[in-house]
C-alpha cells in the first residue's frame, strides 16, 4: 500500500478534528504550486451556519489569502465527496483539480445524486480525482456516527 500523498493525511487531520469537536469530521484542503494556502474542517454546529462545510471553509480561507475569488491554479482535496452546494462553489472558485476520499451515495454530487459537473449549465468541471484514503475516511464517518446511536 502506497502512502497518502501530504493533501489528503492533511484533510484527514482536519476531519479527525472536526469529528472530536463533535461535528460530521470531513477536512479539506486547498494547495497551490505545492503549497497548503488552506485548510477547512466541517464547523455548521460550532458556527451555526448551514454553509460551512469543510470544503467552502477551506474555499473562503484560500480565497481571502490569496485575495482573488478565482482559484484556477489550486487544488482541492477533500476527504468525503463533494454535496451539491460545495460543488457549485468548487466550479464558482475554478478549482482546478478535485481530489476526494470517500464516496457519499446520501449527499454527494459529483459521482451520486445531482452529478453536478456533468450538467450543461455547470461552467466550469475540475478534473476529479477519487478514492485515495478511502478506507480511513469512511471509517472515521462511520465511527462518527456509531458513537452518536
Amino acid at each position: 500500500m502506497f502512502p497518502l500523498p501530504d493533501p489528503m493525511r492533511l484533510a484527514l487531520d482536519a476531519a479527525r478534528q472536526a469529528g472530536q469537536a463533535g461535528e460530521v469530521p470531513v477536512g479539506a484542503v486547498v494547495m497551490r504550486q505545492g503549497e497548503v494556502i488552506a485548510t477547512g474542517a466541517n464547523a455548521p454546529r460550532r458556527l451555526h451556519d448551514p454553509t460551512a462545510h469543510a470544503e467552502i471553509q477551506a474555499i473562503r480561507a484560500a480565497a481571502a489569502r490569496l485575495g482573488r475569488d478565482r482559484l484556477e491554479d489550486c487544488d482541492l482535496w477533500v476527504t468525503l465527496e463533494p454535496c451539491a452546494m460545495c460543488a457549485g462553489a468548487i466550479a464558482h472558485a475554478r478549482i482546478a483539480r478535485l481530489y476526494y476520499a470517500a464516496s457519499d451515495p446520501k449527499g454527494g454530487a459529483v459521482e451520486h445524486g445531482p452529478r453536478f459537473f456533468a450538467q450543461p449549465t455547470c461552467h466550469h468541471r475540475p478534473d476529479i480525482y477519487s478514492g485515495m484514503g478511502e478506507g480511513e475516511a469512511a471509517g472515521l464517518l462511520r465511527d462518527f456516527f456509531t458513537a452518536r446511536r
